[in-house]
């Protein structure tokens, strides 16, 4: 019996967004390439980069244990914080990741054993391996370094952000995204946040071109809400502007939720500077983008998510 081809997707981001996205996209296919920021300067991620010198783990080891095939109790483990001692605050999957880098002889050879540790569905890869920090413009001219600064300092100044750019720059890819980009079938941006954690991977040299190339559908997954610090007041339209701005050149779909929000989440959201995001899809159609529209609300403890599964079997479905 011939086997079916499971179609190959690359999921470009960073953070909770494309974590949640890849839990429900292993469900229907493992040959899946889930291409990370390396740009997170904050938390624990932060520490390990500054005392060990090593390129952040926090959104790596996510996207490997979102992909992996583990029982609870070590999912558990590796997603453990400690409380106490020199070790608060760090994560333990972190530290895994930190030591597979101490036997390893490169940050990319580790980060494929410790998939391998893990029986990880498909692969994850940093999307370049070059030491680099994230720089913001607001439009009031203030210049903001360090991914962990950028929606802090933004809140204070009350101003958009204008560009965001890494430091050193030009920043060189690492050459396996660029080859399983050009051989994608779809190419999935999102969800999550939009300057910390999509843009960056597209401020990377050749992945705007290479994303381009490719003959693969180009999907970017709207985020529900806005984030305070990044795109309070942000259409879906002004999202995808953003990416336009920052060298993509192309995009075929947009992924919106139009599901009902709880009245108190958004109350709750409202409080923090956040509110659902209004998608404007007559401006979305006129640059030539379909709009998807789905009921993708989860709701996760206190937090409004995008339902995993819903939303891949919506990606799948554009694949058909």
């Amino acid at each position: 019996m011939k086997e079916v081809k499971r179609p190959h997707i690359v999921a470009i981001g960073g953070g909770t967004g494309l974590s949640t996205m890849l839990r429900g996209l292993k469900l229907f296919t493992t040959n899946i390439t889930a291409v990370v920021t390396v740009a997170d300067d904050g938390g624990g991620s932060g520490i390990l980069r500054e005392d060990l010198g090593i390129l952040p783990p926090g959104d790596i080891r996510n996207c490997i244990l979102a992909l992996a095939n583990t029982e609870p109790t070590m999912e558990q483990l590796l997603q453990y914080r400690f409380t106490d001692g020199m070790l608060k605050g760090q994560n333990f999957g972190n530290l895994f990741l930190a030591a597979m880098i101490g036997i390893s002889n490169s940050f990319e050879e580790a980060v494929k054993k410790m998939s391998e540790v893990l029986a990880v569905s498909g692969k994850v890869l940093p999307v370049t391996v070059e030491d680099v920090r994230l720089v913001a413009e607001l439009e009031n001219g203030t210049s903001i370094k360090g991914e962990s600064k950028i929606p802090i300092v933004q809140q204070r100044e009350k101003s958009r952000i204008k560009r965001i750019y890494l430091d050193p720059s030009p920043a060189a890819p690492f050459e396996e995204v660029l080859v399983d980009i050009l051989n994608a079938d779809a190419i999935v941006l999102g969800p999550g946040s939009l300057y910390t954690s999509v843009i960056p991977n597209l401020l990377v040299d050749g992945i705007c071109n290479a994303i381009a190339t490719s003959k693969g559908i180009k999907i970017y997954v709207c985020n529900i809400m806005t984030q305070p610090g990044e795109t309070l007041g942000y259409t879906a339209s002004d999202h995808i502007k953003a990416f336009f701005d920052h060298g993509l050149k192309s995009l075929d779909y947009v992924i919106v939720n139009n599901g009902k929000i709880p009245k108190e989440y958004i109350e709750r959201y409202i409080k923090d500077m956040s509110e659902p995001v209004k998608y404007d899809k007559e401006e979305i159609e006129k640059m030539g983008i379909k709009v998807i529209e789905e009921d993708l609300v989860a709701l996760k403890k206190e937090f409004i998510r995008h339902d995993e599964q819903k939303l891949a079997e919506v990606i799948l479905g554009l694949l058909k």
